[in-house]
């Protein structure tokens, strides 16, 4: 089992960012996506001190290496300043559902840079389960619903150009963070992403002058649970196992296995809005989950 560590982790990231994405989408809609990003950054940051404090007597990552904050710095700006500044914007005009579909495209943006920059090779049967498992989660994500709710059948474009934006930007985060970690913690290593990921938007709000719409949205109580939680789930657990299973599996494999995420959220929208999922929709999430067996059972 300990062998596998890097898939569980990649798995549980999965059921994070479910989570996250039904939380986050729902606080966007009440205040912005731009005050959630700010605000779930900064609960993160106090989360990761209390963490390092308890867990290794660090509350700020002091130990980390020049390396490790040079391109874990980086990592945090390109994936979450400018790639969550998409997908947060995309939860909002898509929904959850479609656009953590459109994020199925992370396993391929990710495998490709990993190969190219990180020299990583996968097994064929590792790169067999990379393909049964995209598809899978692009079969679903390709499917035409007539629903009755509030958003249009004809998905905006906007929309999903931000979160192609988002994918690009969390597969860049992944490469990067692989490089930049090299045995070190992976949740200290998340705390420097974070923070520099927080002063990213920080100097975004300076420059725009939205300060006023972050102060209105810590005062809305609703949109502040939602985003405590959604940065509990995200930040917090989410990208430290994430940079967990890129530790300690092949990128292109960690990220295909987090990929998983879109059906575990058209799930999650089946339970609690009470959508129904066609028979399509299940077929494409058993190709999924067949395809990380797959990862699972290939030889190392």
């Amino acid at each position: 089992m300990e062998r596998y560590i890097g898939e569980l982790a990649a798995l549980a990231t999965a059921v994070c960012w479910t989570a996250t994405a039904m939380f986050f989408e729902s606080a966007g809609r009440r205040v912005g996506s731009l005050p959630v990003n700010v605000i779930r950054l900064g609960l993160a940051f106090v989360f990761f001190c209390v963490f390092g404090f308890v867990a290794r007597g660090l509350p700020l990552p002091s130990d980390a290496t020049p390396h490790a904050w040079l391109w874990l710095s980086a990592s945090g700006v390109v994936g979450f300043t400018l790639g969550d500044l998409c997908l947060f914007r995309a939860w909002v005009l898509l929904g959850a559902r479609l656009a953590s579909q459109v994020m199925a495209l992370v396993p391929v943006i990710t495998a490709l840079g990993a190969v190219v920059f990180l020299s990583e090779r996968l097994a064929w049967l590792q790169w067999l389960g990379v393909l049964i498992t995209t598809g899978g989660v692009f079969w679903v994500a390709t499917e035409r619903v007539s629903g009755s709710g509030p958003r249009p059948e004809r998905p905006s474009r906007v929309g999903l150009l931000l979160a192609l934006g988002g994918a690009v930007g969390q597969a860049g985060g992944l490469v990067l963070s692989k490089y930049g970690l090299e045995g070190y913690s992976a949740f200290a290593g998340t705390h420097i992403r974070v923070m520099a990921g927080l002063a990213g938007f920080l100097v975004i709000c300076a420059v725009a002058r939205l300060f006023g719409p972050v102060a209105a949205a810590l005062r809305d109580r609703r949109a502040m649970l939602h985003t405590s939680l959604g940065a509990v789930f995200g930040p917090f657990l989410g990208v430290g196992l994430s940079l967990l299973a890129v530790q300690h599996a092949p990128a292109g494999v960690a990220a295909t296995l987090m990929a998983l995420t879109p059906v575990l959220v058209t799930a999650a929208v089946a339970l609690v809005r009470k959508e129904r999922i066609s028979l399509r929709g299940w077929l494409g999430a058993a190709l999924a989950v067949s395809g990380s067996a797959m990862l699972f059972l290939a030889p190392r």
